[in-house]
């Protein structure tokens, strides 16, 4: 990786400062930089002789129909009052390096755009809304930022200018780092979503409240409930690369076996990254006793054969909509009969998981119903004492199952997190929703509470389900899950 230059201060190397300044900074010299400053020469020669690399008659994003009409609903919801909907900021990761930046989820509903420190605003009209998406411009060439700044051009990329990103996301655009300065001389009502941009919110700390700010971030989760036609789409693209990285993962299991739990995670990755934008959360790839960890995104522990491999994980699609796909497969190929008996009672619980999903019912009548077929196999076993009614009415299940069978999908793999209760865990099935089911499983290597054969065996099977007009559709059923199903899939990658 270079070292950045940012040389030292010159009165051609004036820079713009970030979005929270409104006033022009010198770029700040590195210490310990090879360069102690600019020549005027240098910056005169860097002034000139670039092409004009201007993007003309470009096309709207895929989803900026659907991403109009959310803004217009959010419009219709909040009359008479700023909205402002950040998309975050570049966070350091160590030193001079960032993390890779991911638009907040709010933002890239609303607009589709996913660069750093923009912000949208809908400002109230008396019909409604003015729409303007501020955004970073290209790098200066005129004061040589787009050389000198360690975010310029020749560093990370280039930037859209303000007029391609108005063709592309259909929204009128201005430069971001005059808006703080604007927001701070705002009157009126005004909302923002918290916990994205600091700066943003510094500049509206005496204008807005938390319970006025939650409602905004409420409405927004909300609103990503029922999905439209393009995410769906989006959805099923995440979910079939998915299915994809985990046939990859299956077919190098012998290289994982010579290495360690890493090596699934970096080869379902490279899938990840060659179809989709990265993965969707931290992939858990977890083999033997690992498996009982629900969230083992360590992924260093040993892959042995006779061991079962939860691997949970999914793509990420260009448009941030992510998968969500557990499968539990015998490293061998082949399940024990301790493994394949606990792997079947789990597979039966989300048979009937995922045949209680449909428009009408209850949220939680897919969790009720994979959780009484799995109560029914522990008092079966002898593990906890029935009746299942009682088992059920103290959850007295819970020390094997642990989690809730599911949770809403989209944007986020939690998604509409911010929903209210009553729209949401209490709420109802209707068909656009899609939800995971994933019911589990897991037997801890030092619960003394269950025979020895059962410890350290942790199975969970999870499918992406639609809800349709007339029951559901699973979205990775290209995916097997009967025992015998996954054994063969297994035989013919291997083969």
């Amino acid at each position: 990786m270079s070292d950045e230059l940012n040389p030292a201060v010159s009165d051609s190397a004036a820079i713009a400062a970030g979005p929270e300044s409104e006033s022009e900074e010198p770029i700040k010299q590195r210490k310990n930089g090879l360069y102690p400053g600019v020549s005027d020469e240098l910056a005169e020669n860097m002034q000139s002789g670039w092409a004009d690399t201007e993007l003309r008659d470009l096309k709207p994003v895929p989803q900026a129909a659907e991403t109009a009409r959310r803004r217009a609903a959010l419009s219709a919801r909040f009359p008479g009052e700023r909205l402002v909907i950040p998309a975050g900021n570049l966070k350091t990761r160590s030193n001079d390096t960032e993390y890779a930046f991911r638009a907040s989820t709010e933002y890239a509903y609303l607009t589709g755009n996913q660069t750093e420190d923009g912000v949208l605003v809908l400002e109230p009209t008396a019909d409604g809304h003015q729409e303007t998406i501020y955004l970073l411009p290209r790098s200066d060439r005129e004061n040589g930022e787009f050389w000198l700044s360690g975010q310029g051009e020749l560093w990370v990329g280039r930037r859209h200018s303000l007029t391609e990103s108005e063709a592309l996301y259909g929204i009128p655009a201005s430069d971001v780092r005059e808006l703080a300065g604007a927001l701070r001389e705002a009157t009126g009502p005004v909302r923002v979503v918290r916990g994205h941009d600091a700066g943003i919110e510094a500049a509206l700390t005496d204008k807005v409240t938390a319970e006025r700010d939650e409602e905004l971030r409420v409405f927004l989760s909300e609103a990503r409930l029922v999905k439209d036609a393009f995410e769906v789409g989006e959805l099923q693209k995440a979910v079939d690369s998915t299915a994809r990285g985990f046939e990859d993962v299956v077919k190098v299991l012998d290289k994982a076996e010579a290495t360690s739990e890493r090596y699934i995670e970096g080869t379902f990755f490279l899938r990840a990254r060659v179809e989709g934008n990265d993965i969707g959360y931290g992939s858990i790839c977890a083999s033997g006793p690992h498996a009982c960890t629900l969230h083992w995104v360590r992924n260093d522990g040993p892959v042995r054969s006779g061991d079962l491999l939860l691997l949970d994980a999914g793509v990420e699609t260009h448009t941030l909509y992510t998968a969500d796909i557990t499968r539990t497969m015998p490293v061998s190929g082949t399940y024990t009969e301790i493994q394949k008996k606990i792997y079947d009672a789990v597979y039966e619980a989300q048979e009937a998981g995922i045949a209680a999903v449909q428009p009408g019912a209850k949220f939680r009548d897919f969790h009720d119903a994979s959780q009484r077929v799995l109560t029914e196999k522990l008092v079966e076993w002898g593990l906890v004492e029935g009746p299942v009614e009682r088992v059920l009415e103290l959850g007295l299940q819970r020390r094997w199952t642990l989690h809730g069978t599911g949770h809403m999908l989209g944007m986020d793999v939690h998604d509409c997190a911010a929903a209210r209760t009553e729209t949401y865990v209490d709420g109802t099935l209707e068909p656009g929703m899609v939800l995971t089911v994933e019911p589990g499983l897991y037997f801890q290597a030092d619960d003394l509470t269950v025979p020895e054969e059962y410890r350290g065996i942790g199975v969970r099977i999870e499918d992406d389900i639609l809800v349709t007009e007339d029951g559901n559709r699973n979205m990775s059923a290209a995916l097997p899950r009967r025992s015998d199903e996954v054994e063969a899939w297994m035989a013919s990658l291997k083969g």
